[in-house]
């Protein structure tokens, strides 16, 4: 006959029945199918998702500076003509007359008496050194072209721009790299020393290597307690012992939303702000020159204007 379970016995066989149960059923309701996931497993999935959100994110940026780069203003195809490049050389007297050298000029700085003097064949030389590159050497060469031009003769002038990937870009220009200037009274010593085409590394290419006078001019006097601008900047202008700057001597911002031939047009037509920014510019380094020749020739330097303009001690 079988003996009656006690009231404790039967307790304990119910608790072993609810520990196997127990037992039996997984331990992490999430791993069962169709089941919410546990709070830990939300945090992580979260935390997934935050991550790739990023990612997108940095890939979206990612393709907009590639696209940009991409669409960067392309270098400029503009090449002037020889008869815009002759208007440039031969601007009339009456124009340059006309506009004088306006007063809102900045002051060219003299170098320190005791320089000593700058020759060659036994005139004195006015250096140039430039890049093709540079927008501010682009606005530089206009001026320094038609002042020049007063004093002698340039050979083989060619058009460039400056860089597309500079600020002021694809500015019409001259440039000296492979021309020639010969004159009475003066030397004209200038080098264009890279071009305005990039390469891999952030630079440009390289054009014409300076002259170990050109070089020793550039690295004692291309400093700003002569020229009042950064040291090395360019363009960088030297008349003789006398005057040094390096810059833009006027304000040629707005150079490149006109063509070369319509900037040489302009030059004949001093009511037009830029032809007459270039030309004030012009006759304020025509005055240079002049001080620095001692006043020669007569026909160019005896002009009123030119006197009453900045002279050396």
């Amino acid at each position: 006959m079988a003996k009656k379970r006690t009231t404790a016995q039967k307790q304990r066989a119910r608790l072993r029945q609810q520990q196997r149960a127990a037992e039996a059923l997984p331990k992490n309701r999430a791993d069962r199918p169709g089941a919410a996931p546990s709070r830990r497993s939300t945090r992580r999935s979260s935390a997934r998702w935050s991550w790739i959100a990023v990612g997108v994110v940095v890939a979206v940026v990612a393709g907009m500076i590639v696209l940009s780069l991409n669409r960067s203003t392309p270098q400029s195809t503009d090449r002037g003509s020889a008869a815009a490049i002759a208007k440039v050389t031969n601007v009339p007297e009456s124009a340059l007359a006309k506009v004088g050298i306006p007063k809102n000029l900045p002051t060219i700085p003299h170098l320190p008496a005791g320089t000593p003097p700058v020759l060659q064949d036994g005139k004195p030389v006015v250096t140039y050194v430039g890049a093709e590159y540079c927008p501010f050497c682009a606005m530089e060469r206009w001026p320094v072209v038609v002042a020049l031009s007063r004093f002698g003769t340039f050979s083989n002038l060619r058009t460039t721009t400056s860089a597309a990937n500079d600020i002021h870009p694809n500015t019409p220009t001259l440039t000296f790299h492979g021309a020639t200037y010969t004159s009475d009274y003066l030397v004209f010593s200038a080098v264009e020393t890279h071009t305005n085409r990039p390469t891999s590394n952030g630079g440009y290419t390289a054009l014409d290597p300076m002259t170990p006078e050109q070089q020793r001019l550039f690295e004692t006097y291309d400093r700003q307690q002569y020229t009042g601008g950064t040291d090395g900047g360019i363009p960088f202008v030297m008349i003789g012992n006398l005057y040094a700057w390096a810059g833009a001597t006027y304000n040629g911002d707005t150079l490149n939303t006109y063509t070369f031939d319509q900037i040489a047009n302009l030059l004949t037509d001093p009511s037009n702000p830029v032809g007459r920014e270039i030309l004030g510019a012009a006759n304020q380094i025509t005055a240079l020159i002049c001080d620095l020749t001692g006043g020669r020739p007569a026909s160019v330097c005896s002009a009123p204007y030119l006197q009453q303009a900045q002279k050396g001690p």
